[in-house]
């Protein structure tokens, strides 16, 4: 499926189907099991602008992979340059995301990267500890007070090495 995307997008891998999202978004949905198979997602991510944002919800891939459980994407996302504090039209953040979702092993990847902020707020004013807590996320919501009371990450976590991406892109398109 990787593939037939990159053969019919390959000159346009950031536009945007009817919906707001682009091949590259939609990459970042799959499940990938054969090596090949993720080589040609990074290869896409490569390719394309990984912050772009979904035109009508302001999402990207980075978001769209958290909330569809995809840590495989999420890794090679973030190793392609992938902004972990960019915010969505309501102002949420893949930190936010993971939270709200109980993705533990999530949560401990965003936070280490460099320049990840667990303080930001949403248009409500929410931060993701408060949305871990609303959620009931108690081994989420515990780990994100830790970082914040500390003041760094809980436990490094290094984005696997194979395949990573050389050059970040750091202008997100808005929509």
């Amino acid at each position: 499926w990787a593939k037939f995307l990159l053969i019919c997008w390959v000159c346009e891998v950031d536009r945007q189907n009817r919906a707001g999202y682009s091949a590259l978004m939609l990459a970042a949905l799959t499940s990938v099991g054969r090596e090949e198979d993720m080589a040609v997602v990074q290869r896409l991510f490569h390719m394309g602008n990984v912050n772009a944002k979904a035109s009508q919800t302001g999402q990207t891939a980075l978001m769209l992979a958290i909330s569809h459980g995809r840590q495989d994407m999420v890794a090679a996302l973030l190793a392609c340059g992938a902004d972990v504090n960019a915010q969505d039209a309501d102002g949420a953040t893949a930190l936010m995301c993971a939270s709200e979702y109980g993705r533990l092993d999530t949560v401990r990847l965003l936070l280490a990267q460099p320049g990840c902020d667990p303080a930001l707020l949403d248009n409500e004013g929410t931060s993701a500890l408060a949305i871990a807590l609303e959620a009931e996320q108690d081994e989420v919501a515990a780990l994100l007070h830790a970082h914040l009371s500390a003041g760094q990450p809980d436990s490094p976590t290094a984005v696997p090495g194979e395949g990573e991406c050389s050059d970040h892109r750091e202008d997100p398109q808005p929509q």
